[in-house]
């Protein structure tokens, strides 16, 4: 049973620091270096220097251990490190571990980082291609068998069902990649920049699993991106404005799997998703209406529609149309469609960004912002606020 009460972990904490490499095809370095530089770029932007770190937190998916990280940085002593398991699930997780070490007073900085050599080393994308015996593993064997090896055709399940119950055909995904290209195209931080899309474009780009084409899925990226964590207190002495953590949550749903949950009640939804959404919005006191600047994780765009029906910005098969109408800002970055896939990691960044006002795609007067972690997995979500 998840959580029926608000927490008391709402507005203790806040993002001050945000730093990325490039991002890119073929970064031609290691993981580790990606992941240093990130972090660097992210204490210089709050104004912090890696002795003043004490936390660290990352992916269970990741190379470059903390231990190494800190060494690598100029770190001194750490009292706290974690990491968070289930790939893209873990993106606002780390943020929210980060945010219970320093309310706990266990640690004063945390920061939070992801790198991965994600196109020109291990590609995400393309399946499975060895997979040691586990009880975790073990659910793969139902689905193995008959083809579905890869993310996308675990997720062209969902998306076929979600079409046939709403009666819609595949360009219903179709504004969920214009609109993150078109914030890409003007944003000289993404891959695809200059380069928008039409929904034409959409229509015709090849299937790679029905109901899935191309442009429904996400890139892949080599780069790194690191953000820091402190208190708000301290926060406020630092040089940027900050983003409080009003709310932070994960979320897992009953029968839950990793991507092949094909065993539920109904294919239509992400109940992990559900369960972060009512715990944000119970945080955090906010509602749907409130929220100036959504970041949703995009690497499928079928699952970008099931998470505004979740948080309940729209009903159940209306997402197709509440996209279309432009009604809530979107992805402004790119997105992982558009900018970088970086684990959501970068999403994240870009909230802070709508928060300080200095996003390329700045929303007017953005206050409240949501950001979404990958779904399909146990997840995470994440309600930042400008400070007052």
């Amino acid at each position: 049973m998840s959580l029926r009460a608000k927490d008391t972990l709402g507005g203790r904490a806040a993002v001050v620091g945000i730093g990325a490499t490039e991002f890119s095809k073929d970064s031609g370095r290691s993981e580790l270096r990606l992941a240093v530089e990130a972090v660097r770029a992210a204490l210089d932007d709050a104004g912090l220097t890696p002795a003043d770190v004490d936390g660290l937190v990352t992916f269970t998916m990741d190379t470059s251990p903390e231990i190494t990280v800190a060494q690598a940085c100029g770190m001194g002593e750490l009292s706290f490190f974690s990491r968070v398991h289930y790939g893209g699930g873990a993106a606002c997780a780390t943020v929210q571990q980060a945010a219970l070490a320093v309310a706990a007073g266990v640690a004063e900085v945390v920061v939070c980082y992801r790198a991965f050599n994600e196109r020109s080393g291990r590609r995400f994308g393309a399946g499975v291609q060895h997979r040691e015996p586990s009880a975790e593993g073990a659910a793969l064997g139902w689905v193995l068998p008959f083809g579905l090896l890869t993310p996308a055709s675990w997720v062209a399940m969902a998306a076929q069902r979600y079409l046939h119950t709403y009666g819609l055909t595949p360009e219903a995904f179709g504004h969920v990649a214009v609109t993150g290209r078109a914030h890409a195209a003007t944003n000289p931080a993404a891959y695809f920049h200059g380069r928008p899309i039409t929904l034409a474009e959409h229509a015709a780009s090849r299937w790679i699993v029905e109901p899935l084409r191309l442009l429904d899925c996400c890139q892949e990226t080599d780069g790194g991106q690191a953000l820091v964590v402190t208190s708000l207190e301290r926060a406020r002495d630092l040089p940027r404005p900050p983003a409080v953590i009003a709310a932070a949550a994960q979320g897992a749903g009953r029968a839950q799997e990793q991507m092949t949950g094909f065993y539920r009640d109904e294919l239509t939804g992400l109940p992990e998703m559900g369960a972060v959404a009512r715990q944000l919005w119970r945080t955090s006191g906010l509602a749907p209406a409130d929220v100036d600047v959504a970041i949703l994780y995009d690497h499928f765009t079928p699952f970008v529609l099931m998470q505004l029906e979740e948080f309940g910005f729209c009903a159940r098969g209306e997402a197709a149309d509440f996209t279309a109408g432009r009604r809530l800002p979107l992805n402004t970055h790119g997105g992982q469609l558009g900018e970088a896939y970086l684990h959501g990691m970068n999403g994240i960044a870009e909230a802070v960004r709508q928060l300080r006002g200095t996003a390329v795609n700045q929303v007017p007067g953005a206050a409240r912002t949501l950001v979404t972690a990958g779904t399909g997995v146990p997840t995470s979500g994440l309600v930042l606020t400008a400070d007052g």
